[in-house]
């Protein structure tokens, strides 16, 4: 039924007319409902309600909708009453009149075959979601052009249903007391609360609590345990549409002759897109008090940056694996506070005692006049050993004996960390009910499901049950080899660019030792190399999105079946690219550099033109922190902050050029949009994984190669001040409210974080016994030293070259560089001198600083894991009182079973009709 196509965009329909459609909107719901415009009912202008104010919207699922001409002008009359059919079909199935004039008047046409399949399968499977107990509300009448609009309301007993297959924990009307601690313990914990109380958010939820709701799986048998005095809010938004999701995903459509779920419509473009509400809005004049307000008053402004997070209210409001991502965030903060300060103190005592290094006064002693051997073949010349006093002193701020206490101190600061957050999870296991909880059914994804389908019709069993079929290791074969062969070509692609910058140093340095300025000259090195960091810096943040895009394709190409396997698979690729990565300069420079060049008159070269580079004499550990610090500084400057700040600004800005509206009409045209218009605008949510990723890697900046760069803790906590309230405003502001997902711990990641955590004490290890001097200045002082001190350590590890001995065409051009000529020149290295018996032989000082060395690796790696192992051990994984609380619930429960026994049969007899609506 429509209105005569004469009729104006402005006039109003007739009156017969809007009786028609709303005697046929009464037939199609099966129950009579009062028409109420926007302006009479706030509640349903917000788009929380359905049309009749009283029916929260718990999901809404998107869809696509074409429409014609005459439809439009239907849209345009109709838009000032904004009256929506509801698909309320559950018992009482509209007439085939009806019906038919239900589907005359629609204005959702289908104007091709495919998007009439799509309609067929809409129309299935809202109406198998109908029989299922959901009650939903179509909307196309919206200020959204081409974008239809289906709410999903589950009553009371759906939810009960679902909530009692899921074993939700519910809380019952018993409340005992919660008691943390006794004595002293209790004193301390009640003054360092009130210390900490500053730091606590404005709720009254995230205090300590006295008291604790006793919790116990519901059960539609045994209700009159739990307080069902307002049912309204005994399921919160979060439950409710974690309980819609569950349906959503069981329910199937099944008239493209095999079965799609919700994941399968969504990704064969049925949908377009399926997402909970969130509560309301964060800011302006007409928003009211919710949890979403709150999150972003107390959580995500920086105004705040220096309190506690509210975990409880975040899982409350994103669930429990959002939850512990920032309460894991959190813990990791608070823990890089002690790390961070101790890293100054090493910082500052290389600072206070670079005066005292008696190296480096050696170094910069211009009376010791030692000439220096060419650090290029030709165009370099001659130098002498007090050039490089600058850089020997700033060595020493990272290479000192502090640098080892910091490497063990962080080695075990990382095994408190893990053991601290294994108590923080059983804690809020304990507080959010998750003890016991057992990892739900994953159903199949889309691409598996819609893979099966396929393999299904191509081998024509048109009879056979898809889900009888099952992709094989065969089927998988040519996916698994291109994974295998795409993962070392990324690999290879990393290696290959960390030599192209090798050759770049190589090649400008001898540029720049050929200018004819000498400033250029003598700051040829350090230019070298903060350009060639920053190279490696825009080729890592660049390869970081490829690989990302990588990862993900060769993920897709796997074919996983369930979202668990798909995340892990992703999370395993994604890892190695992205570390590999990030770390292969790095490792470079710390293990194989200035161990590749050879020695004069046999030196190594590349392409038969460019000599391998060495490092400068104050060792390599300086140009490692160099490396590091800006590697570790820039990805988290750009890619972690000024992309989630500067990437949603700039989708913002363009969708603000093509609407093509003013400011003021924009802010106008958003004030009209209903709750779950506004929401479909927002980024959808696309996984923890990125998060998490990033604060692995920089994780592994901060433990992995800390002994080159002891201020890496404090830039990170810096760094993850900022990142929470970023992440904080994303969630709450700019991302489309996640499904709530259950889950007890972190998965994947914890079992990462452990492997990174036992590869940096090797690291250390091996980073403070071979790229810096501390072993050979040990092996100095205790074995050739005349006097027990550091004094004639420098020409200790000088090593003699005869100049007469130079290749051919590797000579000097300007011998006479230093004003004098130079017979015997030095360079660092143990070998023996020309006068020897074998010259430029490895002499045996490099044997035993070698065998210092693998011995101080062995001694450094089997103490940090032996003490990292006693705190494992001393600390218990579940706290005590936690383990005590527990018991007690049991004790309680079985109290409560009898004593509430009696109340079950009273309940029954006054409990409400099921067919009552909530």
């Amino acid at each position: 039924m429509d209105f005569p196509q004469n009729e104006g965009a402005g006039s109003q329909p007739p009156a017969a007319f809007k009786q028609a459609h709303f005697l046929r909107d009464v037939i199609f719901h099966g129950k009579l409902q009062l028409l109420k415009s926007p302006e009479e009912n706030t509640r349903c202008r917000r788009g929380l309600y359905f049309q009749d104010g009283m029916r929260r919207v718990d999901y809404i699922l998107t869809y696509h909708i074409k429409k014609s001409s005459s439809s439009r002008q239907h849209t345009s009359l109709l838009r000032d009453n904004a009256f929506t059919r509801t698909l309320r079909r559950g018992r009482a199935q509209p007439a085939p009149a009806a019906r038919e004039e239900t589907k005359a008047g629609s204005p959702n046409l289908c104007m091709d075959h495919h998007d009439d399949d799509k309609c067929l399968w809409r129309e299935e499977f809202e109406s198998n979601l109908v029989e299922m107990g959901l009650e939903l509300e179509r909307d196309e009448e919206t200020k959204t052009p081409g974008v239809g609009f289906v709410k999903i309301h589950a009553p009371w007993s759906v939810l009960c249903r679902e909530a009692e297959f899921m074993k939700l924990k519910m809380p019952t009307k018993k409340v005992y007391e919660v008691k943390h601690s006794s004595g002293v313990m209790e004193k301390i914990n009640v003054f360092i609360s009130k210390l900490t109380d500053p730091l606590h958010p404005n709720l009254e939820e995230n205090r300590t609590q006295k008291v604790k709701h006793l919790s116990y799986p519901f059960s539609r048998e045994k209700q009159h345990l739990f307080d069902l005095s307002d049912k309204d809010s005994f399921f919160d938004s979060k439950t409710r549409s974690l309980l819609v999701f569950e349906v959503l995903k069981r329910t199937k459509c099944t008239k493209a002759k095999f079965s799609m779920g919700i994941t399968s419509l969504l990704g064969s473009g049925v949908y377009l897109a399926a997402y909970p509400l969130h509560d309301g809005d964060v800011d302006g004049e007409n928003a009211e008090p919710n949890d979403r307000k709150l999150l972003y008053e107390e959580w995500a402004s920086y105004s705040v940056f220096y309190k506690y997070q509210p975990t409880g209210l975040i899982r409350k409001y994103f669930g429990e694996k959002i939850g512990l991502y920032f309460a894991w965030l959190g813990v990791y903060t608070q823990m890089l506070i002690p790390a961070s300060l101790v890293g100054v103190i090493v910082f500052l005592y290389g600072c206070l005692t670079v005066d005292d290094d008696i190296p480096s006064v050696e170094i910069c002693d211009q009376r010791q006049n030692i000439s220096m051997c060419p650090l290029c073949d030709r165009v370099c010349s001659y130098w002498n050993l007090s050039t490089a006093c600058g850089t020997a002193r700033a060595s020493h701020l990272f290479d000192n004996p502090a640098t080892v206490f910091f490497s063990i101190f962080m080695s075990l600061w990382a095994a408190f960390f893990m053991e601290h957050w294994k108590r923080r999870q059983m804690c809020l296991n304990y507080e959010w009910d998750l003890t016991g909880f057992e990892d739900e059914e994953d159903h199949p994804r889309a691409e598996y499901e819609f893979r099966i389908m396929q393999k299904s019709l191509k081998k024509g069993h048109k009879s056979q049950k898809p889900e009888r079929e099952k992709l094989t290791c065969r089927d998988r074969f040519p996916a698994y080899m291109m994974n295998l062969i795409m993962m070392l070509l990324m690999i290879g692609v990393t290696f290959a660019i960390v030599f192209g910058v090798i050759l770049y140093r190589i090649s400008t340095k001898a540029a720049l030792a050929m200018s004819s300025n000498p400033m250029t000259r003598s700051s040829a090195r350090l230019t070298v190399k903060t350009t060639a960091a920053i190279i490696n810096l825009l080729v890592i943040l660049i390869l970081d999105e490829v690989y990302g895009a990588v990862a993900r394709w060769l993920t897709l190409l796997e074919v996983p079946k369930t979202d668990k396997s798909f995340e892990e698979r992703l999370i395993f690729k994604t890892f190695i690219l992205k570390f590999v990565n990030a770390f292969t300069p790095i490792i470079y420079i710390a293990f194989f550099r200035g161990r590749l060049g050879g020695h004069p008159g046999s030196y190594l070269y590349v392409f038969e033109s460019y000599r391998m580079e060495e490092c400068a004499h104050g060792g390599c550990l300086m140009e490692l922190c160099i490396q590091l610090s800006i590697t570790m500084l820039g990805k988290q400057l750009i890619q972690n902050n000024l992309f989630e700040i500067g990437v949603p600004k700039l989708k913002k800005l363009i969708r603000f050029i093509k609407s093509q509206r003013g400011s003021f009409q924009e802010k106008e045209y958003e004030k009209k949009l209903q709750r779950y218009e506004t929401d479909h605008f927002l980024e959808p949510f696309a996984g923890l994984t990125p998060e998490y990723m990033e604060m692995i890697i920089q994780f592994g900046f901060v433990t992995l190669f800390v002994a080159s760069f002891p201020l890496a803790p404090l830039f990170a906590l810096l760094n993850n001040i900022i990142e929470i309230r970023l992440d904080a405003k994303k969630f709450v502001a700019e991302l489309r409210r996640p499904d709530a997902a259950r889950g007890k711990d972190i998965g994947i990641w914890y079992n990462i974080l452990r492997g990174v955590t036992k590869v940096a004490v090797i690291v250390n290890a091996f980073v403070i016994s071979f790229t810096s001097d501390f072993v050979p200045r040990l092996v100095y002082q205790y074995m050739y030293s005349p006097d027990g001190s550091m004094h004639g350590f420098v020409n200790h590890t000088l090593s003699y070259f005869n100049v007469s001995h130079f290749q051919n065409g590797t000579a000097p051009l300007e011998p006479f560089h230093l004003g004098f000529h130079v017979d015997i020149c030095r360079y660092k290295d143990y070998r023996d001198p020309p006068w020897s018996e074998t010259p430029y032989e490895i002499s045996k000082e490099f044997w035993a600083v070698l065998a210092a060395r693998l011995a101080f690796v062995i001694v450094f790696q089997n103490v940090v894991m032996l003490m990292s192992d006693v705190v494992d051990w001393i600390i218990p994984d579940i706290p005590k009182d936690i383990s005590l609380q527990i018991h007690k619930e049991k004790i309680l429960m079985m109290d409560l079973f009898m004593k509430e026994e009696p109340g079950k049969t009273q309940l029954e007899e006054t409990s409400p009709s099921p067919h009552r609506n909530y």
